[in-house]
């Protein structure tokens, strides 16, 4: 029988698939099709200190192989989170929630992270360093060694859960900025964030977008996540979750060669919202296909 268990920081998963941050909701939104426990975990949306109406509309574009979304981290704030949406997923779900935070400042940072500490249903801090600090110029904290190991000393400093850094994809040396990540006490590396991609209409000769740039995904940026991860694993001893393009049970499989402990999947949800289901159910013939009897052993396989 096809063992599909994973570790992440820790945390033992029933299988790798977790639900990408922004992708899924807060989850129970789905569990009225189909019973989500069949999830190892949720990256739950992404999360602010205030609550945020979001970027002006149109935010989606479609594309070649995916979307380009610039939503804007729309949500309620941390403390409707905790109160409100984390108790009503915990109604209909039992395995491992992933608290996304970002941040525009460092302090802002530190207070979202240390009240998600406080939430005995959150298990996993996942830090999205893809924001802009408003107080170093508008820099995105992600693509700065020195300001992503600012903002992940000083929440590790108050977090009461294990800390993963989301890494964007958008610099130039990626692994470098996960050894920052790991010297300043990251428990775990998750990767990548979107691309930075654009549509132009032809007819109105502007930007699709509103906010004319945003966050490329889908299944044509995989290759670039199967590399980074790759990379990243080489560089950190620390977890990594593989996240990009994942679309099907070899895409899992060809992840954790390249490193990844779990992987998360995010664009194929909203194409298909049974995708992850569907991915679990197909594990096992494809673990079997290829002679994997358990599903941890090959992590980092192909180095």
């Amino acid at each position: 029988m096809a063992d599909t268990r994973v570790k992440l920081c820790g945390i033992t998963l029933k299988n790798p698939i977790i639900a990408a941050s922004g992708t899924f909701g807060y989850g129970y939104e789905f569990a009225e099709y189909y019973d989500i426990n069949v999830l190892g975990g949720i990256s739950i949306k992404g999360t602010t200190k205030n609550s945020r109406f979001g970027n002006p509309t149109p935010r989606i574009a479609e594309c070649y192989g995916g979307l380009i979304n610039s939503v804007g981290l729309q949500n309620p704030g941390i403390d409707k989170v905790i109160s409100e949406e984390i108790p009503r997923l915990k109604k209909c779900f039992e395995n491992l929630i992933i608290a996304n935070i970002g941040g525009f400042s460092v302090d802002e940072f530190v207070y979202s992270v240390e009240k998600a500490g406080e939430c005995e249903d959150i298990g996993i801090i996942e830090l999205n360093v893809s924001c802009p600090n408003l107080h170093a110029g508008g820099i995105n904290f992600g693509t700065s060694p020195v300001e992503v190991g600012k903002v992940v000393s000083a929440v590790k400093k108050v977090a009461k859960k294990p800390l993963m850094v989301k890494l964007t994809p958008n610099v130039t040396d990626i692994a470098e900025i996960a050894k920052v990540c790991e010297a300043e006490g990251a428990d775990g590396i998750s990767l990548i964030n979107t691309l930075l991609g654009m549509r132009i209409d032809l007819r109105c000769r502007k930007p699709v977008i509103a906010n004319k740039m945003g966050g490329f995904s889908g299944k044509a940026v995989f290759p670039v996540a199967v590399r980074a991860v790759y990379q990243v694993y080489d560089a950190v001893k620390i977890p990594v979750v593989g996240i990009g393009g994942v679309s099907s049970a070899r895409d899992v499989i060809e992840m954790m060669l390249a490193g990844a402990s779990c992987v998360q999947v995010g664009s194929a949800n909203l194409v298909n919202p049974f995708a992850m289901k569907e991915i679990i159910e197909e594990l096992p013939a494809v673990m079997a296909e290829y002679d994997i009897n358990t599903l941890s052993e090959i992590i980092g396989g192909a180095h």
